[in-house]
């Protein structure tokens, strides 16, 4: 082709595209740490951090490291931290009972950060799957398959308030029972606790991506298997408007915020929710997408900060006003520099 080649063109979007500061004045997604949640596992005990190795990076905590971490995630500003509990096995049974101890690990956790870092926001999650030998987010009928729905709503509303009454921000019912935000919401204000607001698992999908969150908490070990069945609760991957069903719903029965799980594989979903609602929208990146990046990355076959960066970014330019991500520490570090 001529060098003197020339185009009689109006519109040339390079235009914009020619300098680093050019970019930056036309940039239409920004992510600042004030966008992330802090996912932590926490373990009884003053032991040593336990590192989880299906996610390199992110450790089982005691108490006195979670608090110091919140520390370090608050200075970073970082908004929030959700806690996750991993009991040990001698402590779980089949209707995971060990939820509704007023002195448990996931309360004394609570209470330690809620001392220490008073201006963190804390979220804890409502679901039973920590706490059963089965590893089922709740209780099950006698078949040993099905989840009672109704029956572990009732065991979820006093967990929740439970949480509630011990200073949490938010409660987030992960569970996907039918009618369970509702209940949750008027069993709270029943106990007077109309100040601890509901981020809603609304459309939490029978995803392959939770399988090191299960080796984090332990109901991978207690099922015997990290691919455990939940489509009986979970939503279809192959199901859009049922997502949209179940956001709608959570909306009408009192939830404050409305969550996608995951969040990469389901942009779409995280859009078409962000188009429905007024209410604000949160994503889960989960620990699937967490370890996928992380282990390319170790081989050398992408570039990590790049990558996590990028996947953020999506996630957050399909509607996401708050994002759930094990990369927080991580992405609040480097946008300070």
């Amino acid at each position: 082709m001529s060098a003197d080649f020339k185009l009689d063109l109006t519109h040339r979007p390079r235009r914009l595209r020619r300098t680093g500061a050019l970019r930056s004045l036309v940039e239409e997604t920004i992510l600042t740490p004030a966008d992330f949640i802090a996912p932590l596992f926490v373990v009884e005990g003053d032991g040593a951090p336990e590192p989880i190795p299906s996610m390199p990076g992110v450790s089982r905590l005691s108490i006195a490291d979670l608090v110091a971490e919140c520390r370090t995630l608050s200075g970073l500003g970082v908004p929030a931290v959700a806690l996750f509990p991993k009991l040990a096995d001698s402590l779980k049974d089949e209707r995971g009972t060990r939820a509704l101890d007023t002195t448990g690990l996931i309360i004394r956790a609570v209470h330690a950060v809620k001392a220490a870092v008073p201006q963190i926001s804390v979220m804890t999650d409502i679901a039973l799957d920590p706490y059963t030998t089965h590893g089922h987010d709740g209780l099950l009928l006698p078949d040993g398959e099905t989840v009672a729905n109704d029956e572990t709503v009732g065991v979820l509303t006093r967990m929740a308030v439970l949480h509630a009454q011990a200073g949490v921000d938010f409660v987030a019912p992960s569970d996907m029972m039918d009618g369970r935000v509702g209940a949750i919401r008027r069993a709270m204000d029943a106990a007077g606790c109309t100040h601890t607001a509901i981020m809603a698992y609304s459309a939490k999908f029978a995803s392959a991506y939770y399988g090191p969150f299960r080796d984090a908490v332990g109901s991978a070990k207690a099922a015997g298997t990290h691919s455990l069945d939940k489509r009986g609760y979970q939503v279809s991957p192959a199901n859009r408007r049922e997502a949209l069903i179940e956001a709608a719903l959570d909306e009408a029965e009192g939830a404050d915020v409305l969550m996608v799980k995951p969040a990469g594989p389901y942009l779409d979903i995280i859009r078409e929710i962000r188009n429905a609602t007024q209410r604000p929208v949160a994503a889960y990146q989960v620990s699937g997408e967490y370890a996928q990046l992380k282990a390319a990355a170790e081989r050398g076959w992408l570039d990590l900060a790049r990558t996590r960066r990028e996947s953020l970014l999506a996630i957050k330019r399909a509607g996401a006003d708050m994002i759930l991500t094990y990369f927080a520490k991580e992405m609040a570090t480097e946008l300070a520099l």
